[in-house]
This record gives structure tokens, C-alpha cells and sequence, in this order.
């Protein structure tokens, strides 16, 4: 329900915005509004397209590890800590080790790895959902986790930076890392107290501690190290992960004597069913972005608070790198567009083009996870995931502008 009214929202404020443009003398307004229904809805499905190759090897892998039992193997190992954000999932459940292999791909930066195992976890969850079209709790947590998008290694981030001429392109290596744990901890917080969880529990307030001691610890490891050293270490890490998962799951498969080639083609198929299904999703929410860029409500938007930070007499440098913040809970692609096109016009090494990268690593693109991994169990009663979600993205942006400022 909540979607419908945000994807009405867009169109309507895009209309809005095309006639006031129009009014003014902007002839070609409508022009451009209907050329990017074209360019978005040919994007969404060129999207999809890209993903099938992806989900095809993953899901086909998935299955593998399935039917050698190692995914459940890895969801007991993980059980103790799983069920405190997932209490109303049965202990061992098969969807723990999904989620984690999900969420691991994400704190790796490995997102081709994490898409195909999230819509895994989240057939996974449908399977328990005695409402189909209807969000649980543990849909709910899942998806935060994701949209608050912790990431440890920011690989593409510091790639675009060493492009675009950053003299130190590791600088903003330790503030991404701190603001999306920020956001990540308050989507979990929000999340259990909108589901009424009690938190004062000393299992959970562990877990909480956990997350940020390890947090820490990786902070001050990678802190030791020099950025050819940290750039080494954080690919070598990333591929050595992917090829262990596949390397383990075949070897596991081996050793429980099941047709490994025959599990893969069956997982490859749900691979390619799945990313015809989520087209239409893309479709829906990638041409209300497009349409309501086109408009310049974007543009109309950033300037309104320029003027009113100025106005309050505060420093509104942070202001040039919101497009980007604004941008990546509707399209990834839109934000990481915005974020290039800021170290284009500023510099790489400019206050602004350091923040655009933070936050661009801070959160995740909360209305297309929600599109694709809803949409591909077809729930269509949200109920509090996109208020959860944008809160964390909210606290995240809030973080990301004032480590900035720490930092830089």
C-alpha cells in the first residue's frame, strides 16, 4: 500500500513540476519527462536481463549446497545469533544460512553474489508466510538489513575514486565504514522496536555489542595497513570468499554423492524464472524515478535547502552532495551517477566529492531492494519495511554528513 502511494507520488509531483516548467517557457519539459519512461523502463529490463546470468550461477550453486545439506549446516552455526533478530523463524531453518550468505555478499561489496542468495532467503521466508501477499516480520528485518546496506569493503567506491584522480582514494574507507554501521544498528533498533521486541534482553544487547566490537576491530586492522596493502587485501578477500562458497558447496555435494551438475541446473532454472518475474517491479519503479529526475523536482529540491541552510546562517557545503543521498534509496545507478558527477565537478579530493562516496557506501537503494525482493515473492502489503528502511537511511545520511565533517 505504502508503494502505491510513493509511486502515485512521483507521477504527480512530476506533473507537477513539467507544467510550472512549461509555464516558465521550458517547451521540451514533457519531452523529456516521456524520453526517460523509454530510457527507465528500457534500463529496468536490461537490468534484469544482466541479473539472469547471475542468478542462473548463483541459484544453481545455492541448490548444490542445499541438497548437500551445507546451507543447513551453516544456518545451526549461525542459529544463536540468528534468532534474535528472527524469532519467529523455526531453529535451523534453511533461510538463516540464505540470509547470511546475503548479507556477507553485501559487508564484501560482492553485490552479483548478494541479490541471488536474498531472493533465495526471501522464497525462503514466503514458504513460512501464512499471509502470501502480506510482509512478515523476520521479511521485514531482512530487508532493513539490507537496505542499511552494511558494507566493510567499499571495492567499487574506491575503484571510481583511483579513476576520477584521488590522490588517497582509501581516504573515505574508514567513514563509510562508520556510517553504514550506523545505519545499519539503528535499521536493526527501529526494526525490533516497531516489532515490539524487548531489547533490554542480555542476549540481544550482546549481539548489538558484537556488531559494533567487530566493527571496531576491523577498523583498527585495516587502519594498520597502507592503502596498496588495504586495496590488496580487500579484493584478494572478496574473490577468495566467492570461490571457498562455490569450491565448498561442490566439494560437499561430492561427498554426499548427489548428482552435482543435475542440483546446479535445477537451482540455474529457478535463476532464470526469477528474473523474468521481478521485470515488471523494475519496470514500476525505475520509470517513477526517471520521470520524477526528468521533471527537475530534484533540482527544485536541492536548492530549496541550500537556501534554507543558508538562510539559518549554517555551513551548507554538505548540500552539493545530497542529489546523492536522495538518489540512492530510488536507483543505484541514479546515485552512483550523482556521486561520479560530483568528483566530476569538484574534484575527487574536494569535501564534496569525499561525502558523495560516503554516502554513497552508507546505505542501500532501499525502493529497488523492496521492489525486487518483495515483488519477486509477490507481497503486496509493505506494512512498516519502507518506514524502517528509510528511517536507517535517514540516521545513515545524518551520520555520513557529520563524519564528514569529522574527518574531512
Amino acid at each position: 500500500m505504502v508503494l502505491n502511494y510513493i509511486w502515485i507520488a512521483f507521477f504527480v509531483i512530476a506533473f507537477v513540476f513539467a507544467v510550472i516548467g512549461l509555464l516558465m517557457g521550458d517547451t521540451t519539459i514533457f519531452e523529456k519527462i516521456v524520453a526517460s519512461t523509454f530510457d527507465s523502463s528500457k534500463t529496468a529490463f536490461e537490468t534484469s536481463l544482466g541479473l539472469t546470468g547471475v542468478l542462473a550461477l548463483w541459484l544453481g550453486i545455492m541448490k548444490i549446497g542445499e541438497k548437500a545439506g551445507a546451507v543447513n549446516a551453516l544456518a545451526r552455526l549461525l542459529s544463536p545469533v540468528f534468532t534474535r533478530l528472527f524469532p519467529e523463524i523455526p531453529k535451523n531453518h534453511p533461510a538463516m544460512g540464505s540470509m547470511f550468505m546475503n548479507i556477507a555478499s553485501n559487508m564484501l561489496g560482492l553485490d552479483n553474489a548478494a541479490t541471488p542468495t536474498g531472493l533465495k532467503a526471501m522464497a525462503q521466508l514466503q514458504a513460512l508466510n501464512p499471509k502470501k501477499d502480506t510482509a512478515t516480520n523476520p521479511m521485514i528485518m531482512f530487508l532493513v538489513l539490507n537496505t542499511s546496506g552494511l558494507t566493510i569493503i567499499p571495492t567499487t567506491i574506491l575503484a571510481f575514486r583511483a579513476s576520477y584522480g584521488a590522490a588517497m582514494p582509501t581516504d573515505v574507507f574508514v567513514p563509510i565504514l562508520l556510517s553504514t554501521s550506523i545505519a545499519t544498528l539503528a535499521g536493526i533498533v527501529l526494526t525490533l522496536l516497531w516489532q515490539r521486541t524487548n531489547l533490554l534482553q542480555p542476549a540481544l544487547l550482546g549481539l548489538l555489542g558484537g556488531i559494533i566490537g567487530f566493527v571496531g576491530l576491523l577498523i583498527w586492522g585495516f587502519g594498520q595497513m597502507d592503502k596498496d596493502t588495504m586495496g590488496t587485501v580487500t579484493s584478494l578477500a572478496g574473490n577468495m570468499i566467492l570461490l571457498s562458497i562455490i569450491i565448498v558447496f561442490i566439494l560437499a555435494g561430492m561427498w554426499k554423492k548427489i548428482n552435482v551438475y543435475d542440483a546446479f541446473i535445477e537451482g540455474a532454472k529457478e535463476g532464470f524464472t526469477t528474473a523474468v518475474r521481478i521485470i515488471p517491479y523494475l519496470v514500476a519503479i525505475l520509470v517513477a524515478v526517471g520521470v520524477f529526475r526528468a521533471s527537475g523536482a530534484m533540482d527544485m529540491l536541492i536548492g530549496g535547502i541550500r537556501w534554507m541552510v543558508e538562510q539559518l546562517g549554517m555551513n551548507s557545503d554538505f548540500v552539493g552532495g545530497l542529489p546523492t543521498a536522495f538518489m540512492k534509496p530510488l536507483s543505484g545507478s541514479g546515485a552512483r551517477g550523482m556521486m561520479l558527477e560530483a568528483m566530476k565537478s569538484y574534484g575527487a579530493d574536494s569535501f564534496v566529492g569525499r561525502l558523495s562516496c560516503i554516502l554513497q557506501g552508507s546505505t542501500d537503494t532501499t525502493f529497488y531492494i523492496l521492489a525486487v525482493y518483495f515483488g519477486s515473492v509477490g507481497i503486496k502489503y509493505t506494512r512498516h519495511a519502507v518506514a524502517c528502511g528509510l528511517l536507517a537511511d535517514l540516521i545513515g545520511t545524518i551520520g555520513a554528513i557529520s563524519i564528514c565533517y569529522l574527518f574531512f
